[in-house]
């Protein structure tokens, strides 16, 4: 699909697709910056790829700019993963719009719960509002996840 330079598009995409390198990097950088390696449950880039995990591009024009992955826990229950736009656009309501996108989305897919763990750093304030913002409230460690005092554990009742 093809768009003006300044419409952002979201589609279905592949996280082993060589445009995606910057995002990738980026991510990877942010979620070391200052969380310990104990700490980072960010999924490895080729586990992305799997029946249980739709993984989302947003582009402006041909470039993307940001993703986000969904993966289906349970037939009822999902969590997001992998979200990430970069810095430079930060601040435009793109979190926000992908964001929205991937409820839709799983709403659409019938779940009914979706859960997700962030970072309990400073550094990671802004993704937390934005969760709250979106009606995400604070839960207890879910799925394989254990308490951390580095993570802050969130869920959305669809």
């Amino acid at each position: 699909m093809t768009n003006a330079p300044d419409q952002f598009d979201i589609s279905i995409g592949n996280p082993l697709s060589s445009e995606l390198d910057l995002l990738f990097e980026r991510h990877v950088v942010a979620m070391h910056a200052d969380t310990p390696p104990e700490s980072i449950h960010m999924m490895p880039r080729e586990t992305l790829v799997s029946p249980e995990i739709t993984f989302f591009v947003m582009r402006r024009g041909p470039k993307p700019v940001a993703m986000g992955a969904l993966k289906r826990l349970d037939p009822s229950h999902g969590e997001l993963k992998s979200m990430h736009v970069l810095s430079e656009l930060r601040g435009q309501g793109l979190s926000r719009r992908l964001l929205d996108h991937m409820v839709a989305h799983a709403r659409a897919q019938g779940l009914r719960r979706l859960s997700l763990e962030t970072g309990a750093q400073p550094s990671f304030q802004a993704a937390r509002g934005l969760y709250q913002r979106a009606g995400f409230a604070e839960c207890p460690p879910f799925a394989n996840y254990r308490l951390d005092p580095n993570s802050v554990y969130m869920t959305l009742m669809l």
